[in-house]
């Protein structure tokens, strides 16, 4: 009897536990924004780069909104109880979103996204996104929400500035559980670009986001403590053979940046 009183108070006080314990944080849900990448966002290169149709993003502009209204009313709460992993795939995608709905603001009358805003003003301190309570801009999204928080360089690769320098904005929304593959793909599939990133005449010539953000490359990300480290880490990437990315460690393979191409990432129209 004394047997069966135990087990019995340990049921109820499980029972008790389990009603207590919040549900499991479940990620937030970017199916819509998903849906709306795959059917507008047309891969370039093998994956390296991407056109965005515009004109078909303006056609479901109400998907995109209800999708924009769904973020603004995730809580701080709600965000804080995430893994990083999930909040980072949020903010990513909350990022890509707002770029793709400030584009469209102002589209078709823009050939770049530096055309917002006039002489005096920029599109990234535009205070256009409404997340965790409050207005946002772009800037303040990626400098002091993304970058400080996470130490995350391959986030270069994922947020979007609807430009043709810009890393491919892919085909998917990214994801917690997956943000890991998705980051490394991307981050391999913008250093395989020839047209970016490319050994020439005997230097390595890569992107102007590596001369941007250098700092980030060299905060120690998977003990990587320098741009150049970081580059060599990639070399398969780069198509760096052993002894190019050996020469790249030691500084004795000159690093130089090239233009970049801030024209619109639009798709071209039947026109």
């Amino acid at each position: 009897m004394a047997g069966k009183q135990y087990w019995l108070r340990r049921m109820l006080v499980m029972l008790c536990a389990a009603l207590l314990t919040p549900i499991a944080n479940a990620e937030f849900e970017h199916t819509a924004w998903q849906q709306l990448l795959v059917k507008h966002v047309y891969v370039l290169r093998e994956g390296r780069a991407s056109q965005v149709d515009y004109r078909g993003m303006a056609s479901d502009r109400q998907s995109l909104a209800d999708y924009l209204s769904q973020l603004a009313k995730v809580t701080e709460s709600e965000y804080q109880a995430w893994t990083p992993p999930q909040q980072l795939a949020f903010l990513i995608n909350a990022y890509n979103a707002w770029t793709v709905e400030l584009i469209l603001r102002h589209y078709p009358d823009i050939d770049s996204i530096r055309d917002i805003g006039g002489w005096f003003g920029s599109p990234w301190k535009q205070e256009i996104v409404a997340l965790l309570g409050k207005r946002r801009s772009l800037d303040e999204l990626e400098h002091q929400m993304i970058r400080p928080h996470f130490r995350e360089p391959r986030i270069h690769f994922a947020v979007n500035c609807a430009s043709v320098g810009c890393p491919a904005l892919l085909p998917e929304a990214y994801r917690g559980e997956q943000l890991d593959k998705q980051l490394e793909t991307a981050t391999k599939a913008f250093l395989a670009d020839r047209q970016r990133n490319a050994l020439r005449q005997g230097r390595l010539s890569v992107s102007r986001i590596f001369d941007w953000y250098a700092g980030d490359f060299a905060q120690g990300w998977r003990g990587l403590g320098s741009l150049r480290e970081f580059l060599a880490h990639y070399g398969e990437a780069l198509g760096l053979t052993p002894l190019q990315r050996q020469a790249l460690r030691d500084g004795q393979l000159r690093i130089v940046y090239g233009d970049y191409d801030w024209r619109l990432n639009d798709r071209p129209g039947d026109e």
